[in-house]
């Protein structure tokens, strides 16, 4: 740094400045947590064989926590465990079989914002190997719910 570039700053002011910091009020940052590629081999499509037969889902997913106060305290309690997402997205998948990508998903969507205290919730499930006679290299859809009040 050259002398004009430290113009405006004061180099000696060291943790005095933070200390001024803490006086005001600060949020805390914003979380977001995603999932991404979950893999599940799941019973579910319009026809009956694609049902009878299951194929594999990827399975996308964000949630908007907001502040959490694990970004202080560093602990899992505070914060949306994704190890448990991907578990309750796994019994989601498993608890009954569903025709569309679309109703599954949303039914992802609400299970998230039931069991945790987050703002939204955004579920991508893809088939990679879509039962179409046409090349394709996945199908997939999304469904981004928000939280009530």
């Amino acid at each position: 740094m050259s002398e004009d570039d430290t113009e405006g700053y004061d180099l000696d002011e060291g943790e005095d400045a933070d200390e001024d910091d803490d006086d005001e009020e600060r949020s805390e940052p914003e979380v977001t947590i995603e999932i991404g590629g979950l893999s599940l081999y799941t019973h579910m499509g319009v026809s009956e064989a694609e049902r009878e037969v299951g194929q594999r889902l990827l399975i996308d997913i964000r949630i908007d926590v907001g502040e959490v106060d694990a970004t202080i305290t560093d602990r899992i309690e505070d914060t949306v465990n994704y190890a448990e997402v991907c578990e309750l997205v796994a019994l989601v998948a498993q608890r009954r079989s569903y025709r569309t990508l679309e109703r599954f998903c949303a039914a992802v969507a609400e299970q998230l914002l039931d069991r945790y205290d987050v703002h939204a919730a955004w579920v991508k499930a893809a088939k990679p190997e879509p039962p179409i006679a046409l090349p394709v290299s996945e199908v997939s859809v999304e469904v981004w719910r928000e939280a009530a009040g």
